[in-house]
């Protein structure tokens, strides 16, 4: 009889590890099906308004899935818990990072106005004469035409980028008019927080003990220019394209930003507005991503998914 018990309980044990591995391979079976679908997801192109402007306030659009199948932090059935982040909380001791990285323009910044009003207003004292809507066409245009491989887009300074980018969206070719809109995005007026509450937000994850730092598509003005928006010091450090020599979604450049915080990329979240650039680019370095605008909509929300709650007013 003891013996027919034994046989009993060994076939049930190992019932309960098939069906395990079964459960296993139909998540990762469904979570490659949702990747493989992501590709169709960025469509090149370029906004001159709104949450996704680059450093002359003008960037490639991206076009957004609203699906998180694939999403390490969509929720997920394990146990108790229904959530990615509540998982890595009871892991590691209440944090389930050690560290965010954050995008500047479009995720951290945002233009204080449209730039194609900008390119506009300012271009008509040196003869540009087309509409804010021809601007934005021909920049989308001039932004969707391959950029040397060789080079960095925002190599240095990036002025042989922009003066593409400048003379093919406005037809002026007038250098005085180039200076005056570099300049221009150089300083606090051209940009603003876009939520208000972030220096709080980061001051109260630092405490926490997460590290903080920047990880930009960005020239060499990035650092002056948060500087003049009084948010330099939030950050433990800034890993810049141009002083890194990579650019998302490069893994290089997220990696170069763990290195500079001196933790694994497994340790590291990373939130930024751009599918391609931000998402699908730190997911191959190793640390996971959260997309701005759907994911969390507010730093308040990635701290909280971080483990920190923030009273915020």
């Amino acid at each position: 009889m003891w013996v027919l018990l034994e046989v009993l309980l060994g076939c049930l044990d190992m019932l309960c590890t098939a069906t395990s591995f079964c459960r296993r391979r139909t998540h990762r079976r469904i979570s490659g099906l949702a990747t493989c679908a992501a590709p169709g997801a960025h469509s090149m192109g370029a906004i001159l308004s709104g949450r996704r402007s680059s450093t002359l306030g003008l960037r490639n659009g991206t076009s957004t899935i609203h699906s998180n199948a694939s999403h390490p932090s969509s929720p997920i059935q394990l146990g108790l818990f229904n959530e990615y982040e509540v998982y890595r909380r009871s892991l590691y001791g209440g944090l389930a990072y050690k560290a965010l990285l954050v995008d500047a323009a479009g995720t951290l910044i945002v233009p204080s106005e449209p730039a194609a009003k900008v390119y506009h207003d300012v271009g008509i004292k040196y003869g540009v004469q087309w509409s804010e809507s021809e601007i934005l066409k021909r920049y989308r245009w001039a932004y969707a035409q391959p950029w040397s491989r060789s080079r960095l887009r925002y190599e240095n300074d990036a002025r042989p980028f922009w003066q593409f980018i400048v003379e093919k969206a406005t037809g002026c070719s007038d250098p005085a008019y180039l200076e005056e809109l570099y300049h221009y995005y150089t300083t606090a007026e051209a940009w603003r927080i876009a939520d208000p509450d972030a220096g709080r937000i980061f001051e109260a994850l630092r405490l926490s003990g997460v590290k903080v730092a920047v990880v930009s598509n960005f020239d060499t003005r990035l650092r002056p220019l948060m500087s003049a928006l009084h948010c330099y010091d939030w950050f433990d450090a800034m890993a810049i394209s141009a002083e890194v020599g990579a650019e998302k979604p490069n893994p290089a450049i997220f990696s170069a930003a763990c290195e500079l915080l001196g933790v694994q990329e497994q340790d590291a979240v990373h939130v930024g507005d751009d599918r391609r650039n931000d998402i699908w680019g730190a997911r191959d370095a190793g640390c996971d991503a959260w997309l701005w605008g759907e994911d969390v909509t507010s730093f308040e929300q990635v701290a909280k998914k971080i483990g920190v709650e923030v009273a915020v007013s």
